[in-house]
């Protein structure tokens, strides 16, 4: 037995790997040793969770944020970008269709706003989603940083799921990613308020990009582990060309970046057994199976989008989003021929 087989079994038995043995598969090329890595994976995710995938609806509430971040298209000094924001009839007709294809629960994702007028914009909205659907629908927020004081009233309101991704364990590449004024230490308290506030926590990291290692993706890894996350949410970087980071980022083998999206998700499985992992939409923009081929490595929740068409181009993070042109019918139908 080589070492690789003796680290996936360890896995297999323990759900304990070292920052050395996650590197090891990680960094694996073979590709007959990195299937076993997701074929690993997905036994593991059978045995805990099932042969099942989670459907959230996800609503894109608006593209205005604060944040500055040098990777994403909605970025506040993206001038490029079309700016729009959901009023609430439109954020709960999408719900109320959410909740008549029998998804299970929906995400409301959008920009990252503080002021007190948007704050009761979300918390009255979560109470009136969680009217029209009988409080049938779950509810999980993305909606980034908050107060301690606003997570509790979107709480009270009847959201528990909040997605809040930290994108990098390491201060130092966090201070890459982000202007002077993003500060690492409050994105961490804000995970820790959200554990506060009662929430089941959500997160995610970003790979794949200049200057990571696979140590840093190791590390990563842990740390959401040590968190004790309830649900990720996470992907390789991917290029927004009217970004800092899309300017100046090398090119990316679309293959290599799906393959590593992957070994990611499984080895997140394997040292997690019974959490929520996501397979995103960013893994069906590099390949038109991407998300399936998610579900294959130990992911177990897709987030189909319900949004309206006409805001879909408006909301994006990053180039060649999937889905911006088909309505939430035509997505949903794809989404079933896909998972048959």
């Amino acid at each position: 037995m080589n070492n690789f087989e003796k680290i996936l079994n360890k896995g297999l038995e323990t759900h304990i790997l070292s920052d050395e043995e996650i590197i090891c598969l990680l960094a694996e090329q073979d590709m007959q040793k990195v299937q076993k890595l997701f074929d690993t994976a997905n036994l593991i995710k059978l045995k805990n969770i099932g042969n099942k995938v989670s459907l959230r609806g996800l609503i894109e509430i608006g593209n205005v944020c604060r944040k500055n971040c040098y990777y994403c298209g909605i970025r506040r000094e993206n001038h490029k970008t079309e700016r729009f924001e959901l009023s609430q009839n439109e954020i709960l007709a999408d719900a109320e269709l959410a909740w008549k294809f029998k998804y299970g629960s929906i995400v409301l994702q959008g920009g990252e706003i503080q002021t007190e007028k948007h704050i009761a914009f979300i918390e009255d909205t979560v109470k009136k989603i969680k009217f029209l659907s009988r409080n049938e629908l779950g509810i999980t927020l993305s909606l980034g940083e908050q107060s301690l004081d606003t997570y509790k009233r979107w709480f009270a309101a009847g959201a528990h799921r909040y997605l809040l991704r930290i994108e990098t364990s390491n201060p130092e590449i966090y201070s890459l990613l982000h202007p002077a004024d993003h500060l690492f230490s409050e994105r961490l308290q804000a995970l820790y308020d959200l554990r506060e506030a009662g929430f089941q926590l959500g997160s995610g990291i970003m790979f794949g990009f200049d200057g990571q290692s696979y140590s840093d993706m190791a590390r990563d890894l842990l740390f959401l582990k040590k968190l004790d996350v309830d649900m990720v949410g996470m992907g390789p970087y991917s290029v927004h060309k009217d970004t800092p980071m899309g300017k100046k980022h090398s090119v990316q083998n679309d293959s290599e970046m799906l393959i590593l999206g992957c070994k990611m998700i499984a080895v997140l499985r394997i040292i997690m057994p019974d959490i929520n992992i996501a397979s995103t939409t960013v893994l069906q923009a590099l390949a038109p199976d991407g998300r399936e081929k998610g579900l294959l490595a130990g992911a177990n929740v897709i987030m189909p989008n319900v949004s309206e068409v006409r805001f879909r181009k408006a909301y994006q993070l990053y180039d060649n989003k999937p889905g911006t042109d088909e309505n939430a019918v035509a997505t949903r139908s794809a989404l079933e021929q896909s998972l048959l």
